[in-house]
């Protein structure tokens, strides 16, 4: 007989070995759950316990054996989530309930579906999740928190999260998926005529400015290229105020020219003809396998419908050519709809652990994600695609 399951609390990824790690999560293409991701969050100053994030991670061994982990950390604010529980925390003041610090499951800062217990194969799937829920509903009420919250969280995952006891609220996301297209041309044949017109326009006013759009993947990504990407990003977010959603460090950049590099795809605008290691805008995607992931962009010109040719239009050209499936182009959606990103829900899956409150939650959910179908449907049936039809979508790998 083995060495009996084992649930241990993590304050740090390095506590957990990178390849036992990465061989839970490997199987789900996720790049935002790899260890070098998480743990450049941590180690670059960009999710720590002063910027309101304590890691408070969740494996299960046996022995010195990984066979479960659950990324979790334990927030004093909502910021960074991009599921807005700002409701949740108001009817908890209004009931006489701290609400925060709450426990949370997602990879943080990066709305994107898939998140997960992550278990070994070998092992029942449905058993380690509610184990795992055991001992996160016990650490909770030892420690006086009011919630535990998985967000994004993996549709093959969500029945056993339910199982489990965890309630479901619907939000929404865009995303963008290629039926098969040949080229660019396919992609706007979806539209009706009026909206072909103003695609071609907005491409061609980025072209009559002097300016090209060169993707840089993987390893062809010059090292010098992250930290200017950092500065784009960081200009970007200061123009916003306080409402400029920054949060990662200078070294969270530098790290990914290390150990991320084969995950990123940059879209670098310059001069036409120029060197794309000299950009005026630029956009990072992430990449694993036939699935696309948009996340940050800066410019140093203020040039009419660039932000959509480096951020969308471009992005979807590349993503045809190499055969990409789905492209996820981040929060936000209105200006996104109207490029093709159609709008669907997603689940995040809460556990409360004061019976008023979740008893209210609970009564209301129904009716909220009703709302959220209503609006999505309302939504999608404004699309300017031809015959005013939705077209098939294929669905995301992790829906």
């Amino acid at each position: 007989m083995g060495a009996p399951l084992e649930a241990r609390w993590h304050r740090s990824l390095n506590e957990f070995p990178e390849a036992a790690f990465d061989r839970l999560t490997a199987p789900h293409a996720l790049p935002f759950y790899r260890w070098h991701w998480l743990e450049a969050l941590e180690s670059s100053g960009s999710i720590v316990p002063d910027q309101g994030w304590q890691p408070c991670h969740l494996g299960l061994w046996r022995g010195e054996e990984l066979l479960a982990v659950a990324p979790l950390y334990l927030k004093g604010h909502s910021y960074g989530e991009f599921v807005f529980d700002q409701a949740f925390a108001d009817l908890a003041g209004r009931m006489g309930l701290r609400y925060y610090p709450k426990l949370l499951g997602m990879s943080p800062v990066s709305p994107v579906l898939g998140y997960r217990f992550f278990i070994d194969p070998t092992l029942d799937a449905a058993a380690i999740t509610q184990a795992l829920m055991e001992q996160i509903d016990g650490f909770c009420r030892r420690n006086g928190v009011l919630s535990c919250n998985f967000l994004y969280a993996d549709p093959a995952w969500r029945p056993l999260a339910e199982a489990a006891g965890c309630a479901v609220w619907l939000n929404q996301q865009s995303l963008w998926t290629n039926p098969g297209h040949g080229g660019f041309d396919d992609y706007l044949a979806l539209f009706n005529a009026n909206q072909r017109r103003n695609i071609r326009r907005e491409r061609q006013s980025v072209l009559q400015a002097g300016l090209q759009v060169t993707p840089l993947a993987g390893e062809a990504i010059p090292q010098a290229l992250l930290p200017r990407m950092h500065r784009f990003y960081e200009d970007h977010c200061r123009r916003w105020g306080f409402w400029g959603s920054k949060y990662l460090t200078e070294a969270f950049f530098d790290q990914a020219a290390t150990h991320l590099r084969q995950y990123l795809v940059l879209f670098s605008a310059h001069p036409a003809g120029g060197d794309p290691a000299q950009p005026l805008a630029m956009s990072l995607c992430v990449r694993e396998g036939q699935r696309l992931w948009g996340r940050y962009w800066g410019s140093d010109l203020e040039q009419e419908n660039l932000h959509f040719e480096v951020c969308y239009y471009s992005p979807i050209d590349w993503a045809i050519r190499e055969g990409i499936v789905s492209f996820d182009p981040g929060a936000g959606g209105r200006h996104k709809r109207r490029r093709g990103f159609v709008a669907r829900p997603h689940a995040s899956l809460h556990r409360w652990y004061d019976r008023r409150f979740d008893a209210v939650v609970r009564d209301w959910l129904p009716r909220a994600n009703a709302a959220l179908q209503d609006e999505i449907a309302a939504a999608n049936a404004d699309l300017p695609f031809a015959g005013g039809q939705v077209p098939l979508m294929l669905p995301d790998p992790c829906v």
